[in-house]
């Protein structure tokens, strides 16, 4: 298991941002299953929506891929963590199922379908009290934190 703070030292997502509580499963190079409490207090339920508070289908895609990305940067050496950053790629085939609501966990499932050099693509889901929610495949990339991107 992987908790919190070994998780702000690998992302460098920070609150209001940072959507992943711990990894609770983790093979590198093939799966990773992250949890999220969702709370009433999430800043985003103050505009979506007033009086039915339901979490942005894009934040559950960002909490999906901070999942994932906790294992991509598993990859890099310990000592290179801190100068190294994911940035999307793609997503694609992203389906809502069910609206994500105060008071739900969600346990995201992400599975690698291919790692190369320095780029990753995943398959996943998020998942509360056994039903699936959200899906999606996304590719992300490992690069140097401090250089511009092109």
């Amino acid at each position: 298991m992987i908790d919190i703070q070994e998780i702000l030292n690998t992302l460098p997502h920070r609150y209001p941002f940072l959507l992943v509580d711990k990894i609770i499963e983790m093979e590198i190079g093939k799966r990773v299953v992250g949890i999220k409490n969702v709370t009433i207090n999430e800043p985003f339920f103050q505009g979506h929506f007033p009086g039915r508070p339901i979490m942005p289908g894009v934040l559950i895609l960002e909490a999906m891929a901070q999942v994932a990305g906790v294992m991509a940067l598993k990859t890099v050496p310990p000592e290179q963590v801190k100068d190294k950053i994911l940035f999307f790629m793609t997503i694609d085939k992203a389906k809502f199922r069910k609206p994500v609501v105060p008071g739900d966990q969600i346990r995201f499932e992400m599975d690698v379908l291919r790692m190369r050099s320095n780029t990753v693509s995943f398959k996943g889901q998020a998942v509360v009290d056994g039903t699936v929610t959200t899906e999606a495949e996304m590719m992300a990339m490992i690069v140097d934190r401090d250089k511009p991107s092109a």
